[in-house]
This record gives structure tokens, C-alpha cells and sequence, in this order.
């Protein structure tokens, strides 16, 4: 599934090529992809059709992009995109054929060398799109990473904590919530209530870079641990979008249909029964071990990421 910086780097392409641009048709090819706009398919295309893309914003995982309308108001709705397993979203010229998972098609407003569409691609349609309401932020500030500093967030979304690149994440405040919490530091997490946008993959990134393991309870963290692996957070997150993401297989593009480069970069993730490269540069033999965690996996290393007491899963 697309983690933060997967769909921060599709935001920043259709931040680049859409933004700005009237929706002026809307195909919908297959209804399953707009499953939860209640009102059904027509009422979506027709409600899109006319909009002008105001912003692409990001929370979390979660993209969305605020409509303008004629009369000149602050966008009251917004189209919310949810990736899912398999979605892409993409810029195509009008001419190119139809990709063989197209579920949703925009037809823009034209821009001299820009492409003429936007395509919702989606092989396993877990993802989809709906058009939902704006409601205030409960904070004040902006609904998340984008270039506007509209103070609102689709109701959908609103349940999702603000994620670690978001200008307006409070660490400290996430650091008090997790002392309260009395789990394991890796479940907190990926708990997108807690805070958002961290998966699998770079969370094991993360705790490795911080030099802790996945399940140190919480309650036992110092403020310094939790600045600590907030800013490996980033410095994964930053290098990862650099990247362009984290690709395993062509089911992750960016908006232009490139995969990302970040798998190759993985110091814990999949690796297990290989060498720990920091324990290796520090003189030390240690190998990535697997081991079992919610019904999937987490990485580590068993030197550098040693079992704290009173673990708890």
C-alpha cells in the first residue's frame, strides 16, 4: 500500500499540473471506484464537472483537493482521493490510450504543454474517490501539506491525526498522548488516530534509525525518545521522497508513471538474514532478524535494537 511519501509525491504532480484547471467532463468507468459517493456516479460527475481545482492537499495518506466554484467562494467540498492497495492517479495527454484498469477520468481545461486528463487507475479497487464535504480543523490551522492555508479538511478525514511533515504536528503534544497510551511503540505508531501517514515499511525504517525497538512501551518513552524517532521519521520520509518513493513492484507510480527508487535504500525492512550496516560500520557482526507483529512482520537489528523489558506486543 502507498505510504506517506508516495502520496505526498503524487500530490506534488498534480499540485504541478493540475492545480488551477477546470474540471470540464467527467468519466466514470467503472462505479465501483466512486462506491462511497453515495448519491451514485451521475450525481459525481456531474457535481466534479465545472469545479476548478483549487489545491492538492495531503494528510497522511490521505490527498484531497479543494474545488472552487464560479461564484468565487471558499471551497465548501472537496475531491477526496484514497489510494488504497493499488490506486494511481495520472496526467495524461487526451490521446493516449486508456490504461486497462482506468476507473475514472477528468477531462482539464486546456494549458498549453500540460496534459489534457487526469486518470484514476486502480487494479484491485480498494481505493477510490468521492466528493465530500470541507469542515473546520480543530486546531485552526491549515487541513494539511499543501500551498493554501485554508483551515478545513474533508469530514472523512477528519478522524486522522496530523502526520510528522505537516507544518502544524505538535511533538510534544504527541509525546504527552503516547506517555498515557501503555503500548508498544511501533503500534502507536500506526495508529493513524495517534499520528498519521506512518506504515509498515518506514516505521521499521524509523525505529532502526532511532536505535529502538518496535515494541518499547510507550509509557516508558523520555521526551528526548520521542523527538528522537520523530526526526528519523522525517529523515526516512525526506530521503524516501527524494527517491520517489518506495517501489516493490509497478503497482506504485507517481503521477507521471515513474516507480520509485527508495527499496533500494532499506537498512531493515525485507531484510532480514542480512548484515545490520550500522553495526557492521561500528565493527560488530549482527544480522536483520523477522519476527512477527500484528499479523505481518517488523524488522530489526538485535544489537543496535535491543528487547526492552516488560515488552509488550
Amino acid at each position: 500500500m502507498p505510504e506517506l511519501p508516495e502520496v505526498e509525491v503524487v500530490r506534488r504532480g498534480v499540485e504541478r499540473w493540475v492545480v488551477g484547471r477546470t474540471v470540464e467532463a467527467v468519466d466514470v468507468l467503472d462505479p465501483r471506484s466512486v462506491r462511497r459517493h453515495a448519491a451514485g456516479p451521475v450525481h459525481f460527475a456531474h457535481e466534479l464537472a465545472g469545479a476548478v481545482v483549487a489545491d492538492a492537499v495531503r494528510r497522511g495518506k490521505f490527498l484531497w483537493l479543494p474545488l472552487d466554484r464560479p461564484d468565487g467562494t471558499v471551497p465548501q467540498e472537496a475531491l477526496l482521493v484514497h489510494l488504497g492497495m493499488s490506486g494511481q492517479l495520472l496526467v495524461e495527454d487526451a490521446g493516449r490510450p486508456a490504461q486497462k484498469h482506468l476507473k475514472v477520468r477528468l477531462r482539464l481545461s486546456g494549458r498549453p504543454g500540460t496534459p489534457a486528463e487526469l486518470r484514476f487507475v486502480d487494479q484491485r479497487i480498494f481505493g477510490g474517490m468521492v466528493l465530500d464535504d470541507l469542515v473546520p480543523t480543530d486546531d485552526g490551522a491549515p487541513g494539511g501539506r499543501g500551498a493554501t492555508d485554508l483551515p478545513a479538511l474533508p469530514a472523512r478525514a477528519a478522524h486522522i491525526a496530523r502526520d510528522p511533515l505537516d507544518p502544524a504536528f505538535d511533538a510534544d503534544a504527541l509525546h504527552d498522548r503516547l506517555r498515557r497510551r501503555r503500548t508498544g511503540l511501533k503500534r502507536a505508531l500506526l495508529d493513524q488516530g495517534l499520528v498519521s501517514g506512518i506504515g509498515n515499511i518506514y516505521a521499521d525504517e524509523a525505529l532502526w534509525l532511532a536505535r529502538l525497538h518496535w515494541a518499547r512501551p510507550t509509557d516508558t518513552l523520555r521526551r528526548p525518545e520521542t523527538h528522537r524517532v520523530l526526526a528519523a521519521v522525517r529523515e526516512v520520509m525526506a530521503a524516501a521522497l527524494a527517491a520517489g518513493g518506495t517501489s516493490f513492484d509497478s503497482l506504485y507510480v507517481n503521477v507521471n508513471g515513474e516507480s520509485g527508487y527508495f527499496a533500494r535504500s532499506l537498512n531493515a525492512y525485507g531484510r532480514a538474514g542480512r548484515a545490520c550496516s550500522r553495526c557492521a560500520g561500528e565493527g560488530r557482526t549482527a544480522l536483520i532478524v523477522r519476527e512477527q507483529f500484528m499479523n505481518r512482520s517488523s524488522y530489526r537489528c538485535p544489537v543496535c535494537q535491543r528487547t526492552p523489558r516488560n515488552v509488550r506486543s
